[in-house]
């Protein structure tokens, strides 16, 4: 069996689907990889198949690391505004043969996910902003 050339494979992937930036595979791969030895420490050690709600929470805790307040200005730039987007990349990847799946995994999965503005601004907003709301002038 031929060994698959990750960077050959997503080359394909990207003249395919071009709406997603080479970086965005490049570091979903690295946040699957972060995701599983959270999960791996979680279940004694021994690695296994990730879901996509685990992935998500795996792609914000790595992101934040990675990123910090620059997260959704990093993910917009590699064309991507939501969790659904990871779902097409992970489902990219797997039609290409980079990942795995199970026959319980779907685009679904990464569907609804969390707020980009809740997960990756709120963190950095100081004590008692709101996002979305501005906060009214003192009255003296």
């Amino acid at each position: 069996m031929q060994e698959v050339n990750f960077d050959e494979v997503l080359e394909q992937i990207l003249a395919k689907d071009p709406r997603y930036r080479r970086d965005a595979y490049l570091f979903l791969r690295e946040a699957l990889d972060f995701t599983q030895k959270l999960v791996g420490k979680e279940n004694g050690g021994k690695v296994r198949h990730v879901t996509g709600q685990e992935l998500l929470d795996g792609i914000r805790q790595f992101a934040l690391e990675q990123f910090g307040p620059m997260t959704i200005t990093v993910f917009e730039e590699w064309g991507i505004r939501q969790c659904s987007d990871f779902g097409e990349l992970v489902f990219n990847m797997i039609e290409a043969s980079l990942l795995a799946r199970t026959e319980k995994d779907t685009r679904a999965d990464f569907q609804g996910g969390y707020d980009f503005e809740a997960a990756f601004r709120k963190p950095f907003l100081p004590a008692g902003k709101i996002i979305g709301q501005q906060t009214s002038p003192l009255k003296s």
